[in-house]
């Protein structure tokens, strides 16, 4: 549907009168540039982008979607893997002018705009030996991974993003500004931890920070495939007793682009255990020391970095222009099993294919299960398949391995899913996501707050 049919002249005069971003168009310049987002699956032209530069901006996008009945697409980072950063025919309110990130040291909390991502955060936070945990891609949006949980490489230490949320600015569906906190409107709080993007746009984030770095130490142990069982023993040893101020991650994987790694009969598959360690740098030999002492490993590296190097690492990896599927999940116990179909999984991978497990516990198991939407921290790991090709014509295929591979570990998995994976929507997949009793209480929540369901780009609780 282009513009032309659902707008007239007069309708965009009035609402350039009210805007001081940018409305871009179909058939504008730079339309084609603007519409792209992460996942280049997402390929849709919306009727009108509008490029806010300020609250009122976010404001009078909503209201004139809402007068002309548009779809509203909101796109902080670009970066849902799902898609819903745009839209077809619609209006996508996009907040790349709103970017700023302003950190006060001695409070040790950071205000953050709506549109900034990961990598302004952590490096304004940095310039104070500061940090708030956030995700592991520097040009992930903060709203998009915030309003959904927030998990990383300091979750152990300093828990989920959304642990470290003071409070936030929407706007609602009725064009209204909202400052939501615990003392204002806990309950839609609540609910915006977990499942924000049901409830408005976020336009600002209030974030606590926590001394960290700047000098980190990573370590990584990589194996052949056939060695899985070893790499799970080894990471199941290392979540159980590793100090909180380390992440710990399990990852069986082709090689970048499915190219061979290692010969034999299961090809290009390997299997790592990676650890970073937060703490003081004294300890870090004694921490790591089970990593590096392993038999005969493929390879085995342990380096010192700074902690801003570390939040770039996966940039170039997770690069715009990729087509991306993934399906999360979480489990109790990296069995012996579980890495054996893993394994099974990542040797028949039709290319640039993962599973990962990360470590759970400290932190993020020190809050109340039912302290905010986000279901999923009392399982001792997350898990996913993570699947990357470029060509179109591959879609079938790469999808079909990722549905496949997680299919294969379901047994091993526990309730709930961490909600920035799904990429599948539907009422049952949401339900699943929550549990039936805050599913509930979202519901409720979402009548209250957006009774015709103006924020649909999302995995959505229906009102």
């Amino acid at each position: 549907m282009s513009i032309a049919q659902t707008l007239d002249v007069a309708s965009l005069g009035k609402l350039q009168k009210d805007f001081r971003g940018q409305l871009i168009l179909p058939g504008d310049r730079q339309y084609d540039s603007s519409r792209v987002v992460w996942n280049a699956i997402a390929d849709r032209h919306p009727a009108l982008i509008a490029r806010c530069t300020r609250v009122e901006d976010v404001i009078a996008a909503v209201r004139f979607a809402r007068e002309h009945d548009l779809v509203i697409a909101v796109r902080g980072g670009g970066h849902s893997v799902a898609g819903f950063s745009t839209c077809d025919g619609g209006v996508v309110i996009d907040l790349s002018g709103m970017r700023a990130v302003t950190v006060d040291p001695a409070r040790r909390i950071a205000r953050v705009e709506g549109g900034a991502l990961l990598e302004q955060l952590d490096r304004a936070a940095q310039e104070y030996g500061l940090a708030c945990p956030v995700g592991v891609v520097g040009h992930t949006g903060v709203a998009g991974l915030t309003l959904g949980g927030g998990m990383g490489r300091l979750q152990r230490k300093h828990g989920y993003t959304i642990d470290n949320l003071l409070s936030v600015d929407v706007v609602t569906a009725d064009g209204a500004l909202e400052h939501v906190s615990d003392d204002d409107d806990p309950e839609l709080f609540w609910g915006m931890r977990g499942a924000g993007a049901n409830f408005g746009i976020a336009t600002a984030f209030e974030f606590r920070l926590h001394p960290v770095g700047p000098n980190v130490t990573t370590a990584v142990v990589v194996f052949p495939i056939d060695r899985a069982r070893d790499a799970a023993a080894l990471y199941r040893d290392l979540s159980r007793s590793a100090p909180d101020y380390m992440h710990l991650a399990l990852n069986f994987a082709t090689a970048p682009g499915g190219r061979a790694a290692t010969p034999g009969p299961r090809g290009n598959a390997t299997v790592a255990v990676g650890a970073v360690h937060f703490g003081d740098s004294k300890d870090a030999e004694r921490d790591l020391r089970r990593l590096h002492d392993q038999i005969e490993p493929l390879t085995e590296t342990v380096r010192a970095t700074t902690y801003l190097a570390l939040q770039k690492m996966s940039d170039d990896e997770m690069a715009w222009g990729k087509r991306f599927y993934m399906k999360g999940a979480f489990l109790d116990d990296p069995s012996d099993t579980l890495a054996d179909r893993a394994a099974e999984q990542v040797a028949v991978a039709p290319g640039e294919c993962s599973i990962g497990l990360w470590a759970q516990g400290g932190a993020t198991a020190n809050v109340a299960a039912d302290a905010m939407a986000f279901t999923g921290r009392g399982a001792a790991h997350w898990v996913g398949a993570e699947v990357f090709w470029v060509e179109k014509e591959q879609d079938r295929d790469h999808i079909a391995w990722g549905r496949a591979a997680m299919l294969a570990l379901k047994p091993h998995t526990t309730a709930g899913n961490y909600v920035n994976d799904i990429v599948e929507q539907g009422d049952d997949i949401v339900r699943a996501i929550y549990g039936d009793r805050k599913y509930e209480r979202l519901r409720a929540l979402k009548r209250a707050h957006d009774p015709d369901n103006v924020f649909r780009m999302n995995q959505n609780v229906r009102p």
